[in-house]
């Protein structure tokens, strides 16, 4: 089961203005029916109503994954940099 990533106001969000622009898709793919732009706005349209629906973005997952990752990776890297103590006991030992 994929977990959800998005709360409910954002999800809220996401199906508004997919439904706003299905509508406005589906109205300019009437007026010029052999036009590809407008089925492009139809397919993120519901690209967003899905996210909205089922509360997950897989855009939002890749960007904190890497967050995350890249959060790990400066932990470990500060784990190879001497402490000042430890640098003060090397220039000064006592």
């Amino acid at each position: 089961m994929i977990r959800q990533n998005i709360g409910i106001l954002n999800a809220l969000v996401r199906i508004t203005c997919g439904f706003t622009l299905l509508t406005y898709a589906s109205v300019k793919m009437m007026r010029r029916p052999y036009h590809q732009g407008s089925m492009v706005l139809v397919v993120l349209a519901a690209m967003k109503i899905a996210e909205g629906i089922v509360r997950y973005c897989p855009v939002t997952a890749v960007i904190t994954n890497y967050m995350n990752n890249s959060d790990t990776e400066d932990s470990e890297d500060s784990e190879d940099v001497p402490k000042e103590e430890d640098l003060e006991e090397a220039i000064n030992p006592s």
